[in-house]
């Protein structure tokens, strides 16, 4: 049941620009017990077995390396499903602002502020920023690096995702992209 909801999530993130090559990850809850996510140096849209992280434990050592960020969003929320993608449009504006704000009916009415979080990519320090964002907002953009978007499903957590990268393709034809 996940490798086919993962490959078919990953094909229309990797088909819209969302991510490229192997980049990005998804997972999605099992139980309070731990989580599936895709495993790393795969293509989102391939089809192979996610691993099993637990809550708490040792790491399965072939579990993507943002499995910090999943883990910590997982263990302070109620959320399902995570999707963290790298949309360069989002990338962009998360370099300049520390939150977007978009002009758009659908992100105004979707997700009114977008936070740009900090943290480096696989560390400790992403996964807190992250996991603090995420109870603000059902998206954030990892300032350089890329979208964390959560929800009940795999479907609500691309939703966002599309709608952030939209957003800020919005503010960019608007010529909002500097301060």
């Amino acid at each position: 049941m996940y490798a086919r909801e993962f490959e078919r999530i990953g094909k229309r993130l990797f088909d819209e620009h969302l991510v490229g090559g192997n980049f990005g990850n998804i997972s999605m809850r099992k139980s309070d017990e731990g989580f599936f996510i895709k495993r790393t140096g795969t293509f989102l849209f391939a089809p192979n077995e996610p691993v099993f992280v637990p809550m708490e434990g040792d790491v399965p050592e072939d579990a993507s390396s943002e499995y910090r960020v999943h883990r910590a969003v997982y263990r302070s929320s109620s959320h399902v499903a995570i999707i963290h993608a790298h949309p360069p449009y989002a990338v962009a504006v998360s370099l300049i602002f520390n939150e977007v704000v978009p002009k758009d009916s659908e992100g105004e009415m979707f997700c009114p502020i977008i936070p740009v979080v900090q943290g480096h990519p696989g560390t400790n320090g992403l996964a807190d920023s992250v996991a603090e964002g995420l109870t603000r907002a059902p998206v954030v953009i990892a300032r350089g690096h890329g979208t964390f978007a959560a929800g009940k499903t795999l479907d609500e957590a691309y939703l966002y995702t599309s709608l952030t990268e939209h957003a800020c393709k919005v503010l960019a034809l608007l010529g909002h992209f500097t301060k």
